[in-house]
């Protein structure tokens, strides 16, 4: 299964669009245009599962700089102040990874 198979690619490739100036990436924004905020939970792990890059169960900071490519190869890193803040917004037990209840919490933000 591939992202485009849950995600619209047009609202894929909006939501990059958005965010292509380095320090410009909000979590929130891109949830909702990239429709990711209207999916169900178990949508939503299946998108956590495809972004879980060595599929440890978990989204570590070295993978989620890498975020906006999992989406699309050609998209740009997140920045270390982004990639701080995403952590921060989504790692609710201070662990350094976020889980799949992590992304799942911002479909109610």
């Amino acid at each position: 299964m591939s992202l485009t198979d849950i995600l619209s690619p047009s609202d894929i490739a909006a939501a990059l669009r958005d965010c292509q100036a380095p320090d410009s990436f909000s979590p929130k924004k891109f949830f909702q245009i990239s429709g990711m905020s209207k999916k169900s939970s178990s949508q939503l792990k299946e998108i956590f599962r495809i972004l879980d890059n060595d599929q440890s169960g978990f989204i570590e900071e070295d993978e989620l700089k890498y975020f906006l490519q999992r989406f699309e190869c050609g998209a740009r890193v997140l920045t270390a102040s982004e990639t701080k803040t995403f952590l921060a917004a989504a790692d609710h037990d201070g662990d350094g990874k976020i889980g799949a209840e992590g992304i799942d919490y911002f479909k109610y933000r």
